[in-house]
């Protein structure tokens, strides 16, 4: 018997859209790998199984050659809407009101033939690069030992633990990147304004953009063109370009591990055998990213947490909250990181993409990071994830793409960006990564 879990979006849909399959049968079996496994996951904080089949089953009466996503079971971000379902965004001081209707991007996949099957787990506000609170708790099904990152740690555990084939989340500091890089997957920032953002009270200023996590570079690339509203293009034939590979912390003080900058020097290697220009340069990082890296995360909560009540916040989000408020005035210019894009565009004027590690360290151990200190979480998040954070300051696209192992067999992986307007050629980049290195889809639970 055929078994459908495990497939890529790509294979589901075609099946699909063959009839080689009908659209409930796909999501019956994803939801019965959601009940068998995701109680020790934690990746879903809540699961539409009736309303997912009922759903699969009106497929029936749309035109399924049409759809490029014709009956792939998606898992959506607790802070998108979906039509009926609350939008709790990880947190007890959100109402439990169903939205009315789905949000752009949410509508655009459906409008492509996918299926959602349930809002994947947040940390609150979707603040912190750990996924633990009020909801539940996402592991890594890689190492169930270890968080799944954050913020969008339970979209990414929902994928790698193979509940759905592909998910929406997104990125404000680098949250589908993390949790990618922990889980083993191919994650995509897109840059500002290429997929729709709304996301919360003003996308942290702009910095948060939608966008994929997948097991492979063609669901990627796929997915990507519906949530952009485009068509998909297929991979580009081979071109030469400029990569630069840069192992050091953006952030100072902050230490990259050799697990991780060796996973981006023999990335660099292949990619160097496989004809392209590649050398060692680092971005020129101002001093002061630390300090506006600070200020616009906490400023970006301090908004988005202005008509919540404080007394059913978490205190690690209560504490981020007021740090912020005192910066909101100030990001709000736009300044810095008009700066910082003025500092960094000669670097990519020169370089066509460029290669780093996509963590400084392995995830930390899933507990209740929730209930602990603000400085606490803070230095935690710091140390393992210094890398993501420019390109949501500057507005440009990112990917994270799995390279390697670590040392305890969970996945390693590296960070590819590029100038504005460069997603194809960061999917090329990581598609041929993806055939030179190929890597396991989804993690083991049985």
């Amino acid at each position: 018997m055929t078994t459908w879990v495990g497939r890529t979006a790509t294979e589901i849909a075609a099946a699909v859209r063959e009839q080689r399959v009908t659209p409930r049968e796909v999501v019956a079996e994803h939801l019965a790998r959601i009940e068998r496994f995701d109680g020790r996951v934690g990746a879903f904080r809540t699961v539409r199984a009736e309303a997912a089949l009922a759903e699969a089953d009106e497929l029936l009466s749309r035109d399924l050659g049409q759809l490029p996503l014709a009956g792939v079971p998606v898992a959506v971000k607790d802070n998108l809407a979906v039509r009926g379902e609350a939008n709790r965004n990880g947190s007890a001081a959100t109402p439990d009101t169903p939205a009315g209707e789905d949000h752009v991007t949410v509508a655009r996949l459906r409008a492509a033939g996918a299926v959602v099957v349930g809002l994947t787990n947040v940390p609150e506000l979707c603040v912190f690069g750990t996924t633990e609170g009020v909801h539940g708790t996402a592991r890594n099904p890689w190492d169930l030992s270890r968080t799944a990152g954050g913020s969008s740690g339970g979209s990414a555990a929902a994928v790698a633990a193979g509940m759905v084939p592909v998910a929406l989340g997104n990125d404000g500091m680098g949250s589908l990147r993390i949790p990618a890089a922990n889980c083993g997957l191919v994650a995509l920032k897109p840059g500002h304004g290429v997929v729709p953002a709304g996301i919360g009270h003003g996308d942290w200023f702009g910095m948060s953009e939608n966008g994929p996590l997948a097991t492979t570079v063609e669901d990627a690339r796929l997915m990507f063109a519906v949530l952009a509203g485009t068509e998909q293009q297929p991979p580009a034939e081979p071109v030469t370009r400029g990569i630069a590979v840069s192992v050091r912390s953006p952030l100072a003080g902050v230490r990259v591990t050799r697990p991780y900058t060796t996973a981006a020097r023999q990335a660099a290697a292949l990619l160097s055998e496989a004809g392209h220009r590649v050398r060692p340069a680092n971005p020129p990082y101002p001093v002061w990213l630390s300090t506006t890296s600070l200020a616009h995360w906490t400023a970006g909560t301090a908004v988005d947490a202005e008509d919540l009540d404080p007394r059913r916040l978490a205190r690690r989000t209560r504490v981020h909250a007021a740090v912020g408020r005192r910066f909101v005035t100030g990001v709000r210019t736009g300044v810095r990181r008009e700066q910082l894009r003025a500092r960094l565009a000669p670097f990519f004027a020169e370089h066509d993409v460029l290669l780093t590690p996509a963590l400084a360290r392995r995830s930390p151990s899933s507990v209740a990071w929730h209930e602990r200190g603000w400085l606490r979480n803070i230095l935690a998040n710091t140390a393992y994830s210094p890398m993501t954070p420019p390109w949501n300051l500057t507005g440009w696209p990112a990917m994270a793409v799995p390279f390697g192992t670590l040392p305890n067999g969970a996945p390693c992986a590296v960070q590819l960006v590029g100038r504005p307007g460069s997603e194809a050629a960061l999917l090329d980049v990581a598609g041929q990564l993806e055939v030179l290195n190929p890597w396991r889809r989804t993690a083991r639970l049985d």
